[in-house]
């Protein structure tokens, strides 16, 4: 059975949002959150590596496909994404759980572990994009300015005029390189699905809210930080400093990767993260 054709579930969460997802394999409950255009299928390339020692579910975010939520929502943000699975880990009965997030899924990773760190027994995030952290340095500062005005206004202008698909170019490119292989194609056609996800992420009112520092410094769980050393300007600059504010977290650069670590070195990712979850006797 191929994974796009895994038996999908429907999760009715009390909040009214519904959720989207896959679950397999036994043992510890390990959660998959994808990135800003993602979705539950955004983890095919570790589904079979990960489902062989945990309980894994990969689900679709609040606004991503296939859920169909529309509630207005002008201040969204990764810290109602937490929310949502908080509800989740609830509904299913799980106490605590492994979270492994990507971008925008990281954020939220990271935003649940500050809310309520005794549900996370270990976490990974992939260059979670907490835009506040390059202006912890002036040339971070710059970098990120400079990638505001060069893709973040200009999406947010298309979305306004309704050019959905105009402002989902304009971001893809800006943050995962116009010649990225997201850029085009197939794995364009699926970014396309989701641009209700990324243009409420894009209109908010803060869509990058601040997590302390020191609440980062604080968290009580193994952490692993990874990135791709060929990412774009402004993931390297936030990355640098989220590494920095969280001196007890293990961080890894990744050779031959961009901001899709985990797409883009699948097999590289899936030994490392399997490695560091075995370190820390979560296997």
């Amino acid at each position: 059975m191929s994974f796009e054709s895994l038996a999908v579930q429907r999760w009715a969460l009390p909040n009214g949002i519904e959720l989207h997802g896959v679950r397999a394999g036994n043992g510890v409950p390990l959660i998959f959150i994808h990135g800003a255009m993602g979705d539950w299928r955004s983890w095919e390339a570790q589904w079979s590596a990960f489902t062989a020692h945990f309980d894994c579910i990969s689900y679709s975010r609040r606004f991503s496909f296939p859920n169909q939520n529309h509630q207005p929502s002008p201040h969204h943000s990764a810290l109602d994404e937490a929310q949502d699975l908080v509800h989740l880990l609830n509904l299913l009965n799980i106490d605590k759980a492994i979270l492994v997030g990507s971008s925008y899924g990281g954020f939220t990773a990271l935003a649940l572990a500050v809310q309520a760190p005794q549900r996370i027994q270990a976490l990974v995030a992939v260059e979670p994009p907490m835009m506040k952290y390059a202006y912890f340095t002036p040339e971070g500062r710059d970098i990120a300015d400079a990638f505001r005005t060069g893709t973040i206004e200009p999406a947010n202008a298309a979305f306004r005029e309704g050019d959905d698909v105009l402002a989902a170019q304009i971001m893809t490119g800006g943050i995962n390189g116009a010649t990225s292989a997201v850029a085009s194609g197939a794995a364009m056609e699926k970014r396309l699905q989701n641009l209700q996800a990324m243009k409420m992420i894009a209109l908010s009112s803060d869509e990058f809210p601040l997590i302390p520092p020191e609440q980062l410094a604080a968290l009580p769980m193994p952490v692993l930080l990874m990135s791709g050393l060929n990412t774009q300007p402004v993931h390297k600059a936030i990355f640098d400093n989220v590494v920095v504010a969280m001196p007890n977290a293990k961080a890894v650069r990744v050779a031959g990767a961009g901001h899709g670590v985990s797409r883009e070195q699948a097999a590289f990712f899936n030994t490392t993260v399997l490695a560091f979850l075995a370190e820390s006797s979560t296997l």
